[in-house]
């Protein structure tokens, strides 16, 4: 699954720098995550660093409306790393 940033996000600039995809853009009013560049950290860190470093307790959720296994994600890692 890729992940979801909430209305509770406050826009304090800490996940944006954290993503190794550049999935995280500061949207209309917050920080938002391309599903399509989002792999929740797979292949580059153990957990998604944009949850290790919010401040804000359930703002970086799974997103249900995209959901993915984990080779689905690694897969996607491959691919936007340019190894495939």
């Amino acid at each position: 699954m890729a992940l979801l940033i909430t209305q509770k996000c406050i826009n304090c600039d800490m996940c944006d720098p954290e993503c190794p995809n550049e999935a995280i853009v500061m949207g209309d009013s917050i920080y938002e995550i391309d599903p399509d560049r989002c792999t929740e950290c797979k292949g580059h860190y153990d957990k998604p660093t944009c949850q290790s470093v919010c401040p804000i307790t359930n703002c970086i959720i799974t997103d249900p409306n995209h959901v993915e296994t984990d080779d689905e994600l690694l897969e996607k890692f491959v691919t936007l790393q340019g190894l495939a």
